[in-house]
């Protein structure tokens, strides 16, 4: 016969060892909703995630700002969204996302190719169970990192060519990046408040200059309307963007955590094939090549942009510092790699 005090010992028990749900609601910011690649990708990973414990269901949001705060109020058990909302869940992930941080430049020319293979073997690097401690930062887990694409300077003007020419010029900022208001007026630029709703229609319709987005976005927020016959596209990357899962440890089976960063790292060149052919959906008239002098002048700037960002706290040292380990190991050659920055 079971007695009371053995009915009590399996209370307690119980609710000292929380159940994991039977489903994990997944918050997945896709501004096409569900006809985009993200949400898409997000359907792929849920199938294949259901061999490592995985039951999810997936709400679409159109506005980032509201999946993250519904994920964040614990409305959604984990999120995918760009890593400029998600750095407050993890900054050292979210360190890949910094201005510059995996440029690499050859001979005064960008790399692209290079470029995303910093992109690629950092993800690697956040994958590999060495790393996992890093991942972690209270009871949120980095669930995995895939590559949105380089972010590129949109100018409603082809006059604006350069740094002296963007001076006095309204720059879309958005208002969860302080960083990226910073830089905006290292150049002497005006930042304008915005967010990943608006920003398009404010350049389409001439409330600012200039936008950062990556051609994912080119076709979706009609930005042609905004370059219109003077605008252009620098084909420069300030920063190659990321999309980052953010999970609630505690709703997940033990170890998800590590498998889900897995299997998106498996999932890098798909995705990064997406990312590719959304460049040549800008047609070639509106690129704009800079010249050898300007590439390093904007390596230099955005280089002091980080330093300066990463001792105001904006941006992760030691993210920073991961991401130079690689950048030197594809480019050595680079003249930051014999110099002591981002070494802390």
């Amino acid at each position: 016969m079971i007695k009371k005090w053995q009915y009590a010992a399996v209370a307690a028990l119980m609710a000292a060892s929380p159940l994991v749900e039977a489903k994990q609601r997944v918050c997945v910011f896709d501004i096409l909703g569900t006809g985009g690649d993200g949400f898409n990708s997000a359907k792929d990973y849920a199938i294949e995630m259901q061999k490592h414990g995985g039951d999810l269901e997936l709400k679409v949001y159109i506005d980032e700002r509201v999946a993250v705060e519904d994920f964040r109020t614990g409305q959604c058990d984990a999120v995918m969204a760009t890593a400029l909302r998600t750095r407050v869940f993890n900054p050292l992930s979210a360190a890949l996302d910094s201005a510059g941080a995996s440029t690499v430049v050859r001979n005064g020319k960008v790399d692209m190719t290079g470029s995303y293979e910093v992109v690629r073997k950092t993800i690697q690097t956040f994958a590999s169970p060495k790393a996992a401690a890093l991942m972690v930062q209270g009871n949120y887990e980095v669930g995995g990192v895939v590559p949105l694409g380089a972010a590129y300077a949109f100018v409603n003007d082809r006059q604006i060519s350069n740094l002296e020419a963007a001076s006095g010029k309204r720059v879309a900022a958005f208002d969860h990046d302080k960083a990226q208001a910073q830089l905006i007026q290292r150049v002497g630029a005006r930042p304008v408040v915005a967010d990943v709703t608006n920003f398009g229609t404010m350049f389409n319709n001439g409330n600012v200059d200039v936008i950062m987005a990556p051609s994912i976005a080119f076709k979706p927020l009609e930005l042609y309307k905004g370059l219109g016959n003077k605008g252009a596209v620098h084909r420069f990357p300030m920063t190659i963007l990321t999309y980052q899962m953010i999970i609630k440890r505690d709703k997940f089976p033990e170890g998800y955590g590590q498998k889900s960063r897995e299997v998106w790292l498996s999932r890098f060149d798909n995705v990064l094939e997406l990312t590719k052919r959304a460049d040549l959906t800008i047609p070639a008239k509106f690129w704009m090549d800079p010249s050898e002098a300007e590439v390093e002048r904007y390596v230099t700037l955005m280089r002091d942009g980080r330093l300066d960002m990463a001792d105001r706290g904006f941006y992760d040292k030691k993210g920073l510092k991961i991401i130079k380990r690689v950048r030197c190991d594809v480019n050595p050659s680079a003249s930051d790699c014999s110099q002591s920055t981002e070494t802390w």
